[in-house]
């Protein structure tokens, strides 16, 4: 058993041998063999200090915490739905609870981190934020969800409605109430995120509207997506397949062009850094204008330099986002009592 007072010494390798965990090394990054990297060999620290990823340590503690308490790792579809369709082969959820008081009276965040629709990056953008919201005192639920897919974020609807199921299933056993929850996704997953809150998402699963949503560096407009430069309309035609399944047309002018199809959002707060040199800023911007348009409430965040990826921000301009959001959601939300709105 992994001695969390040792991590900062112990390799990724070293950590996974731990058998409360151990199947969660596939999904450190999903669809991409970690074993076979540098870095799956050096210990927390060396990857602190040589690639930045400086929180490691706490996701890991809290992971094993949540793995020590029995129940936390869920499969999303049962071995006959895997056995039909090889697609939604270990999709799963996870469970992190906070042991702050008050827990289970809040809504959970419900964390969709990103990975451009090929991966998903649980080790810096899923275990180590669910620390930090625990220890604002929210429960949390990881989704590792179907990636590298013909219409992949049109299948993570899929992927999402049936986590709410098996929410709803052992809410008793897991203290929470599957109507009350907020979402959080990164990059990708802050488009799936915000899909989620259109009309091809929880409206047309039947599952409760969210408290809130969390959207960091998110991906939001096919329109700007298009514009800008492609090799040829081949490369252009199969990034819509692989990522939505649909035309250019239909890409740009229905629900998947997120910022003009807000009608069903709830208060949103968005962070991003104008130095972002993956995902246009413009993408949260733009979103912030058409929910300000639409009159729901959004905070919008941009702050000069910094990069994309930034996940938990520590040590740059964007630290603290985690504690800015929730503030900003409990006053609205909680206080003012506009969770509808």
């Amino acid at each position: 058993m992994v001695n969390v007072e040792k991590l900062d010494s112990m390799t990724l390798r070293e950590i996974f041998k731990d058998p409360s965990i151990s199947v969660l090394a596939k999904d450190a990054i999903r669809n991409w063999d970690l074993t076979v990297e540098d870095f799956y060999d050096w210990t927390l620290e060396e990857i602190a200090e040589k690639k930045g990823w400086k929180s490691l340590k706490m996701g890991f503690t809290r992971l094993l915490g949540a793995a020590s308490r029995g129940e936390y790792y869920f499969n999303l579809y049962s071995e006959e739905e895997v056995k039909e369709d090889r697609e939604k082969e270990t999709t799963n959820i996870v469970y992190i609870p906070s042991d702050k008081d008050g827990a289970n009276d809040k809504p959970f965040i419900f964390l969709i981190p990103g990975g451009g629709l090929v991966n998903v990056w649980n080790l810096t953008e899923g275990w180590p934020i669910a620390y930090l919201f625990n220890e604002l005192g929210y429960n949390v639920f990881i989704i590792t969800y179907r990636v590298a897919v013909e219409a992949t974020a049109v299948k993570d609807m899929a992927d999402i409605a049936r986590a709410f199921e098996i929410i709803s299933s052992k809410k008793e056993l897991l203290g929470v109430d599957p109507t009350e929850y907020i979402t959080c996704g990164f990059s990708a997953g802050g488009y799936i995120a915000g899909l989620w809150n259109t009309d091809k998402g929880y409206p047309a699963y039947g599952v409760s509207k969210p408290k809130a949503s969390i959207l960091v560096y998110p991906v939001t407009s096919y329109k700007i997506m298009m514009a800008e430069e492609w090799d040829d309309e081949e490369e252009k035609e199969t990034f819509l397949r692989d990522s939505i399944g649909v035309s250019e047309e239909e890409a740009c002018n229905t629900s998947f062009e997120i910022p003009e199809h807000v009608e069903g959002f709830p208060p949103t707060a968005i962070f991003v850094t104008d130095g972002d040199d993956l995902v246009d800023p413009d993408n949260s911007k733009r979103l912030a204008k058409g929910l300000e348009n639409a009159g729901i409430k959004c905070r919008l965040e941009v702050k000069p330099g910094g990069w994309h990826g930034f996940s938990d921000g520590i040590g740059m301009c964007m630290e603290g986002w985690p504690n800015r959001a929730i503030d900003w959601i409990e006053k609205l939300v909680f206080t003012v009592g506009q969770s509808g709105n």
